[in-house]
């Protein structure tokens, strides 16, 4: 390597770093924009040969901003709204009820405090997602700002996105049928991580929550996001939420609402769960669930709410850049 290569090296990994620094308050904004224009790529392709390429991109942003965000950011504030009632020790539930029949069943006093509990649960999530209470405020304007800005990137992503590819690919220091591999890896990993695993889960968790909402559960929305998470666990994850809600309706005496809530997980949830998991997700994208569940909990911790796809992703393209070098290098 000469001095004008080892230049060059060092003035890209100074402007490598400035940059990272300069994109980190956003990240998740653009992580999402990515996570957009991967999905809608496809439409895209679609609907620019009927109205051309800028219509298309303004289309789908539209669409997506009345068919995702907007209702989204309802959700969000929802949830919030939930959260913060359950950290401050208003949980709506008879935890009474629920420290009598634990009593009963032990044989004993039971000196948990169920709402202690939960209070701690939730202080415990508003600082992981929003940095503490004081983080509320910020998060909500930078969401602003930050959905404004990944609007952008997704219509510039969608316009330019193959440019960008080709861009990449001739840039990657490696042979053209080893990129071509990498990439066809990486896109059945994130396809079968975005498309398969995860919109499975939240659809199962929306699905449980319609049930948790029927039979009148409270904070619905705080205990779908949880399903959300946990539903990434095949079989047993959105049970740890109905079937514990199922028992609660039969210790506070609501015993027809907690027969019907058993139904529903039992023949609804959980088939929605064993048949939909087969089909929609890429058999080419083999991640184990409990890979792509401790990509979803690192994701959150690292970078907010999009992690929650973010962190899967990341993980799977991990993989398919291992597989890629032991099948083209690992000869020895």
């Amino acid at each position: 390597m000469n001095r004008g290569q080892a230049f060059l090296l060092l003035v890209i990994g100074l402007v490598s770093v400035l940059t990272l620094l300069i994109v980190a308050p956003f990240l998740e904004y653009v992580v999402a924009s990515l996570i957009f224009a991967y999905v809608l790529y496809p439409i895209h392709i679609r609907l620019e040969r009927r109205v051309g390429g800028v219509a298309s991109a303004i289309i789908l942003i539209v669409g997506t901003v009345v068919a995702v965000i907007v209702p989204l950011a309802y959700i969000v504030s929802v949830f919030l709204a939930d959260l913060r009632a359950i950290a401050a020790g208003e949980t709506a539930l008879d935890t009474d009820a629920i420290e009598v029949a634990l009593s009963e069943f032990i044989d004993g006093e039971f000196d948990l405090e169920l709402t202690e509990l939960l209070s701690l649960a939730g202080n415990q999530l508003i600082q992981v997602l929003f940095d503490g209470y004081t983080g509320v405020v910020t998060f909500a304007l930078q969401a602003a700002i930050g959905t404004a800005l990944m609007l952008f990137l997704v219509y510039y992503l969608l316009q330019d996105g193959p440019e960008f590819i080709a861009w990449a690919t001739d840039t990657v220091p490696l042979p053209p049928h080893v990129t071509d591999d990498l990439l066809s890896k990486i896109d059945a990993m994130t396809w079968g991580v975005v498309i398969g695993h995860i919109s499975v889960a939240l659809v199962q968790a929306l699905i449980a929550g319609v049930g948790l909402w029927v039979v009148g559960i409270p904070n619905v929305v705080f205990w779908t996001f949880v399903m959300a998470v946990l539903s990434l666990l095949p079989l047993i994850g959105a049970f740890l939420v109905w079937g514990p809600a199922a028992g609660y309706l039969f210790v506070v005496g609501e015993t027809t609402a907690g027969v019907l809530l058993a139904l529903y997980g039992i023949f609804v949830v959980s088939l929605f769960d064993n048949y939909a998991r087969p089909i929609v997700i890429d058999q080419q994208a083999r991640l184990n669930p409990a890979v792509i569940l401790v990509g979803v909990v690192g994701g959150v911790y690292a970078i907010g709410f999009t992690g929650l796809f973010a962190g899967p992703v990341v993980i799977g393209v991990l993989a398919a850049t291992l597989e890629t070098f032991r099948k083209e290098y690992d000869r020895i």
